[in-house]
């Protein structure tokens, strides 16, 4: 079981930078990939970035690629997201989540873009970003 909770949502204005964390719960943390995802009113929840147990081979979406960075501290067991160059579109709901261990024969570049790969996820932290 990973309880997590996002923080470090909030206002700021177009080009401003925010940083989020998730801290998770449970002595098992080192062993999940991480995911965030977000989801804007009227909108599905759509893939952000992801990272491995190891920290290495990060994932983005292309929307966010060379703005956000995530990465993992695995001794605060906490993943945190970035967020540079902020644009009014990446306002949303930013939620975390822990992935399943992937098959064998999985794309892990695949894998992880899919909600269907995590099996916790946090109440999500508000990011709006003014014009």
């Amino acid at each position: 079981q990973v309880q997590l909770v996002e923080s470090g949502g909030g206002l700021v204005q177009a080009g401003g930078s925010l940083r989020l964390s998730c801290a998770a719960a449970g002595r098992t943390f080192i062993s999940y990939a991480m995911g965030w995802f977000r989801q804007a009113p009227g909108k599905e929840r759509e893939f952000v970035a992801a990272i491995t147990w190891s920290g290495g081979n990060p994932y983005y979406a292309d929307s966010v690629k060379g703005r956000f960075t995530i990465s993992r501290d695995n001794a605060k067991n906490t993943v945190y997201l970035q967020m540079n160059s902020l644009k009014p579109e990446d306002t949303a709901v930013y939620y975390c989540a822990a992935a399943r261990a992937a098959g064998p024969l999985q794309i892990l570049a695949t894998y992880y873009r899919k909600e269907s790969a995590y099996g916790y996820w946090g109440q999500g932290t508000q990011v709006t970003v003014s014009s």
